[in-house]
């Protein structure tokens, strides 16, 4: 039996592999026909070639499942892959259904291993600057399990925009100049600074965030496995947090005896600020201080846009997209509010979005995080914070996204349908509308259909109603 060779260059080499599965499903070569092999050459098709080769449509799921794979680390990822593909072109359509299968089951482990991978580095990667340079520059080393570089880079570019900054790991560099972003060899431990004069400060936060009441030395290492604590300047304070622990709690419940015995939670957290917050950074660093109210969320997902935007979003709560970003409106509905956006004539770059409750609560089922929707008593404890976001955006037009929101915005549950439209909510100028994720939700394709124009319209009337003199009643003219 002849066997074709195709030749991947080592790490994740999508591109190559993408092109040569086109030439092989057109040539029908069957898995058992094709042996790949890892090396730094090229592949074995030319870039001509390749571009013969008709293009092959696969389910989303299978494409997305492969952008995952080809970062693992196991050396018969693309093998298992074209399996896989093979399988699904050839009468198994529905392959990824059947969550039994032992293909189907090896490569879904797999893609979760690397999607841990990619959340371990996006949290625990951090910059140091880099000593005796004339600009400031930026370094950090991170050891990733997987060739998970080049699919976390584009992340940090979005978190460090302004930062020079580069990235060493055993498998590869990314650099970020400000202007471009660029991959370079492997570096060393070395080759990173190990400190620098802001970790003090970093310490010092990590420390006054650090709750005794729910130390879990185990739990802490599971979330933060121990090969990542060199890296890391805030972990050099954990032994000595944990022996202070119980010792903390006992005066943090002797000041909680000499506390009123009744406190609103806007007074509870009114009681956090040592002074009001001035600017949304301020805000952001009490709330992420704060922490979540109920367990589980990764982090606390801010509002973004302009500091003084004239029109702001509010939606109900991050989702779990949202949550492992950390920014808001990223996710299936967040993808819609912007389409929907761009076409009524809205820029998003120039709204403001956020949330009425900024932590992401859900139900896990099986490796699945399920949204969980938020209870009056919890949006009741965020408003505070939504309130005083308004205060220092101060818009000229607030928008309500759902019921959530709507409830935040007012402190009263109202029914959508009962209070679509023009609204007020305190200082502010409203406006009431349904939030995308409800047209995610609906059964048809008529329903959604008829539900977004309808969607549309509103937005297009927040469109209109942003550029108009609201204190004088003058409005373009805009269909109801």
């Amino acid at each position: 039996m002849t066997l074709h060779r195709i030749t991947l260059r080592a790490g994740a080499d999508l591109h190559t592999f993408r092109q040569s599965v086109r030439r092989l499903i057109a040539e029908e070569l069957a898995p058992q026909h094709v042996v790949f092999v890892i090396d730094d050459a090229p592949g074995l098709f030319g870039e001509e070639s390749i571009g013969d080769a008709p293009p092959v449509t696969i389910p989303k799921g299978v494409a997305r499942l492969i952008e995952h794979v080809v970062c693992h680390s196991d050396p018969e990822r693309y093998a298992l892959l074209y399996q896989l593909v093979w399988r699904v072109l050839n009468g198994e359509r529905d392959l990824l259904d059947v969550a039994t299968d032992p293909l189907v089951h090896r490569i879904d482990l797999m893609a979760r291993s690397v999607r841990r991978d990619l959340h371990k580095m996006h949290a625990f990667v951090r910059f140091r600057r880099m000593p005796g340079e004339d600009l400031e520059r930026f370094a950090a080393w991170f050891e990733p399990e997987h060739f998970i570089l080049e699919a976390a880079a584009p992340f940090f570019v979005d978190r460090f925009r302004s930062m020079d900054w580069t990235i060493l790991t055993p498998i590869g560099s990314a650099r970020w100049d400000r202007r471009a972003l660029t991959f370079g060899p492997p570096g060393q431990r070395d080759d990173a600074p190990s400190g620098d004069s802001f970790e003090e400060g970093w310490r010092g936060y990590y420390e006054s965030v650090f709750n005794p009441a729910r130390v879990n030395p185990t739990a802490m290492r599971a979330e933060m496995p121990k090969k990542y604590w060199r890296n890391m300047p805030e972990t050099a304070a954990i032994p000595g947090l944990i022996q202070t622990a119980s010792r903390r709690v006992e005066r943090m419940i002797e000041q909680e005896a000499t506390m009123p015995a009744k406190r609103t939670p806007e007074r509870a957290l009114e009681a956090m600020w040592d002074q009001e917050p001035k600017t949304l950074e301020d805000l952001n660093a009490i709330i992420a201080k704060a922490g979540p109210l109920v367990p589980g969320a990764t982090q606390a997902v801010f509002g973004e846009g302009p500091a003084h935007a004239e029109l702001v979003f509010v939606g109900e709560q991050p989702g779990d997209q949202e949550d492992l970003q950390g920014r808001p409106f990223v996710g299936p509905a967040g993808k819609l509010l912007t389409k929907a956006m761009k076409e009524a004539g809205i820029d998003r770059e120039h709204a403001y979005l956020t949330n009425a409750v900024k932590h992401f609560k859900f139900e896990q089922r099986g490796h699945r995080r399920i949204h969980s929707k938020p209870t009056a008593g919890e949006v009741k404890h965020y408003r505070p914070w939504l309130m005083k976001e308004l205060e220092l955006v101060k818009p000229k037009l607030v928008v309500a996204l759902g019921a959530t929101a709507l409830l935040a915005l007012t402190g009263k549950a109202t029914p959508i349908t009962r209070s679509r439209g023009r609204a007020r909510f305190g200082p502010y100028e409203g406006y009431v509308t349904v939030h995308p994720s409800y047209l995610l939700r609906l059964p048809d394709e008529a329903t959604r259909r008829e539900a977004y124009e309808a969607f549309l319209n509103d937005l297009r009337r927040i469109h209109d109603l942003a550029k108009a003199d609201l204190e004088t009643g003058e409005l373009p003219l805009a269909a109801e």
